[in-house]
Parts: structure tokens; sequence; C-alpha cells
């Protein structure tokens, strides 16, 4: 059988117009409530959701370092929505997404939308094992579907996904209409952040355009796999103005430097072999 939780507008957003659903989900329900259906996933290190499975690696460790740096730019400007994207595919945009609604989300504490907008090659709802993703914001875009109605709650996470439902041939036409900022002004209200996973900037336009409706933009790329080229084109398109910052994966380097300084912090055997010393 199927759980549902119920995701409530805030009430300091209860009163805004434009954030309403015109559609009631279920016969006890105001317009301001909704009930969310939660996917139960299992976590293995092939997910590669590391704050979650290894939140003592140096990965774990970069991603706590993007959550400070975002909550200071919240507190500063209000910064809610972020776009992740990276130059080509395999740059490791949506490890990061996946990372970084994980420890955005704080345990379930604050509210955390990951919106699967890459309807060309859509993998998160894959790469967490969904089934029965017929429906996403392909749907929403395309036949005006509630977008309210298909976000999943995602346990042991504690954060909320909007998948992206099937691929779609014209899904570039999709994603550049007015349905979809009117798709994020109807969700925004109820979150406290919303992660845009992105398709890669060089392979199509749909970044460029999806870079307009976010507050900020981060740029995957990764060690000795991401051209220097396509880097600048990247940063040329999304304009320098509009990335909050640029982020290195898999540098290995740095890992070498972390076990060797930083274990003594995390490994208990190896803080107490300090702590004698």
């Amino acid at each position: 059988m199927a759980q549902f939780l119920k995701l409530t507008l805030p009430p300091s957003e209860q009163d805004r117009p434009g954030l309403h659903s015109t559609e009631t989900q279920a016969s006890d329900r105001s317009l301001n409530v909704i009930d969310v259906q939660v996917e139960n996933v299992r976590l293995g290190p092939e997910h590669r959701i590391v704050f979650y499975t290894a939140p003592s690696t140096p990965g774990a460790d970069r991603i706590r370092y993007i959550r400070m740096q975002l909550r200071s730019m919240q507190e500063a400007r209000g910064l809610k929505t972020v776009l992740i994207t990276s130059p080509i595919e395999g740059d490791g945009k949506t490890t990061l997404a996946l990372n970084l609604a994980t420890a955005l989300a704080e345990d379930g504490k604050r509210r955390v939308l990951l919106l699967e907008s890459d309807l060309h090659h859509a993998s998160v709802a894959a790469r967490l094992g969904l089934s029965n993703t017929a429906e996403g914001l392909a749907e929403c875009l395309d036949k005006g579907l509630n977008p309210l109605s298909v976000i999943r709650r995602i346990d042991p996470l504690g954060w909320y996904l909007l998948p992206a439902g099937p691929v779609r041939q014209n899904a570039t036409e999709l994603l550049h209409t007015l349905s979809y900022p009117t798709l994020l002004k109807e969700v925004s209200g109820y979150f406290d952040w919303i992660l845009i996973d992105s398709p890669p900037v060089i392979a199509v336009s749909d970044a460029v355009f999806l870079r307009q409706h976010a507050d900020a933009t981060f740029l995957i790329v990764r060690a000795g796999h991401t051209p220097q080229a396509t880097v600048d084109e990247s940063v040329r398109q999304l304009g320098r103005q509009n990335i909050a910052a640029i982020l290195l994966n898999a540098a290995e380097g740095l890992d070498r430097v972390y076990y060797k300084y930083g274990s003594k912090y995390y490994r208990p055997e190896a803080a107490s072999k300090a702590a004698s010393e």
C-alpha cells in the first residue's frame, strides 16, 4: 500500500496570490495542503549519494562546505532556486544534485525539491530505483498536469522529487515555454530550496533558458574529463555574472590530502590516537 504524507503551504505563503493549486487531491484537504506519495528507496554505494552512505568521506565533507555557502547566500539575498548544470555529459551534475538535496534537507528538517529538468536524458528516478514515473515534469508542461500531484517524497533522504517523466522528442520545446516559470511559481511556496537538475550546457540550449529562472547557477566540471574549451563556452553562454560557483569534481589529489590530515577528525580510532599524542 502506498504511503502518503501531507505537505502544507507555510502560513507566510498562504495569502500570496498565484501559489495555490486549482485542484483538490483529497476530499479533506484545503488548497494549501497536498498529499505526497512517499517512496522508500534502498541506498548503497552504487547510488553515489555519499552524503548519506559515506558521511565521513572527503566527498561528503565537500558537500557540507557547499551547503554552508548556500546557507550564507540564502541569508544574504534570499536565494532559493539553484540550477545545477555542466558543460558536457558525465561531469557529475546529477550526482552533485542528489547529494546536495540530501545535505540541504537536513534529515527532513528543511523542505527541498529536486526538479528533474533534463527531459532528454533523465536519470534521477532511475538511479533511485523508482518505477511508475509515467507522469512528471513533461506531462505538467505538455498537458497542464498539476505539478503538486506528481511530487514524491524520497525517504530516508528526506527530500522531494518532481521527476522528469518519460523522455519526449520535443523536450526542448516543452521547457522553453511560459509553463515552466508558472510551474516554478506554483511549487515554490512549499519549499525552502529548489534544485534544478539541468541538461549540459553544450548539448542543448535548455540550461541557458533554465538559468533565467534560477537565483544562482552551479557549473560542475570534472577533472581530467571536461575540456577547457567547453568550460569557457559554458561560462560565455550562461554569463559569468550568473554563475555562483564552478565546482571541480573528481579531484583525486585533494582526496589524498584529506585522508592525511582530515581522517583524524572523522575516524574514532584515529581521533583517539591523535588525542594521546
